[in-house]
């Protein structure tokens, strides 16, 4: 059977094609994971999604967050400290901090991109770096770069991309974690040591990544490969 696969949308303004406001997912995401042999459904950020988010979890085989804005700090606990963070919805920290928890609870696979790494973290009780040039030298140097990674060479996501330095890793965030959730390792660092993959040590395949394997996974075959042990681990 086809494996069905949740990514919560997002609020959308000025989509064409449609009249007034919208709920989008990124394209990328289901090209990929339709490459990989599964299909993509997305759930709205809307009160009754977010209150039916263990029903709906219980419903696939697993989910994948997206990439997007920054996570409200008074999530994982802080004050706003930085002007450089864009883009927080209340709806979508709800939808997607939810749709985490119930797929944790019920062990589905679980595959987190960028901000979907970041709300693994804060999801389990981490926090976050607000902006990385307060902590890093070169403030830019993961906001629309390739860089290099080193993975765990028996981490879930190096089996997954058959490789401990996948090739074409974008990164394009300016948070990261700071204080690691109880329940995840680190499992991937750039050079400078931004941790850049994560994954939950008890459960079956719950992965997080901090860079957009998606961006270049048509073209380059350790990023598909991410989504193809993604969907394996589905089948599995």
């Amino acid at each position: 059977m086809t494996p069905i696969i949740l990514l919560p949308g997002k609020l959308t303004t000025n989509s064409q094609g449609v009249r007034g406001d919208s709920f989008s997912t990124g394209r990328r995401y289901s090209e990929a994971v339709a490459r990989a042999g599964g299909v993509v459904v997305q759930a709205q950020p809307i009160e009754q999604t977010i209150k039916a988010a263990n029903e709906l979890v219980a419903r696939f085989d697993g989910v994948i967050i997206q990439g997007g804005g920054d996570i409200d700090p008074n999530r994982y606990g802080q004050q706003p400290r930085s002007t450089s963070i864009y883009g927080i919805s209340a709806e979508h920290d709800d939808l997607e901090i939810a749709v985490i928890r119930a797929a944790i609870e019920q062990d589905k696979p679980v595959l987190a991109i960028c901000r979907g790494l970041q709300i693994l973290n804060v999801a389990l009780g981490g926090t976050l770096h607000q902006h990385l040039a307060d902590v890093l030298a070169d403030g830019e140097s993961h906001w629309d770069k390739y860089h290099e990674i080193k993975l765990e060479s028996t981490s879930r996501v190096a089996e997954a991309m058959k490789t401990i330095s996948p090739k074409q890793s974008h990164s394009f965030h300016h948070q990261a974690i700071d204080k690691l959730a109880p329940g995840l390792v680190v499992t991937g660092r750039a050079p400078d040591q931004t941790i850049e993959a994560v994954e939950h040590n008890s459960k079956k395949w719950i992965v997080g990544v901090q860079w957009h394997p998606e961006d270049d996974a048509d073209t380059e075959p350790d990023q598909q490969n991410l989504f193809n042990g993604f969907v394996n681990a589905i089948a599995r």
